[in-house]
């Protein structure tokens, strides 16, 4: 299951929404082992294309670097698709390389880019084997903590 902030999520959706109709894509990073996607990191499409995305190399390599530095990873790796539904395309899956991340799509298709509700859907992706997951959307991580999380806050 993915928890995630609704302002996180809202940024993610507000970088789908502005790239169209080309991809949005981007990565959330979290604390390593946390599975909490905090840090928001809208990337560029290099491929500028409204059926691709691919991250621009030297981008990429700098947010490694930068996540290494702060003990992070990629928890979500998010991308939109503009004119079909939010489930990985063969494409999608075959560049799948993080087992432990969350792979969220956000379809901005039959105008959604423009207003009114998406389709925000969560994935795992390993082995190129892809299972749908729950999405819980939480106003601060802390509301999502059980009691002995809380007590430990």
């Amino acid at each position: 299951m993915l928890t995630i902030e609704r302002e996180i999520r809202d940024a993610i959706i507000a970088h789908a929404r502005r790239d169209h109709p080309d991809e949005a894509c981007g990565v959330v990073a979290g604390a390593y082992g946390s599975d909490r996607p905090t840090r928001f990191v809208p990337m560029l499409n290099a491929a500028m294309s409204p059926t691709f995305y691919e991250f621009d190399s030297g981008d990429l390599l700098r947010l490694y670097r930068e996540m290494d530095e702060r003990d992070e990873e990629p928890v979500v790796i998010y991308h939109s698709h503009t004119a079909t539904e939010a489930y990985p395309s063969r494409t999608d899956i075959s560049l799948a390389s993080e087992p432990n991340a969350h792979y969220v799509l956000v379809s901005t298709r039959d105008g959604a880019h423009e207003s009114g509700s998406v389709d925000f859907r969560s994935y795992r992706i390993v082995d190129g084997e892809v299972t749908e997951e729950e999405v819980t959307v939480v106003e601060r991580y802390d509301d999502a903590a059980t009691p002995e999380q809380k007590a430990e806050l």
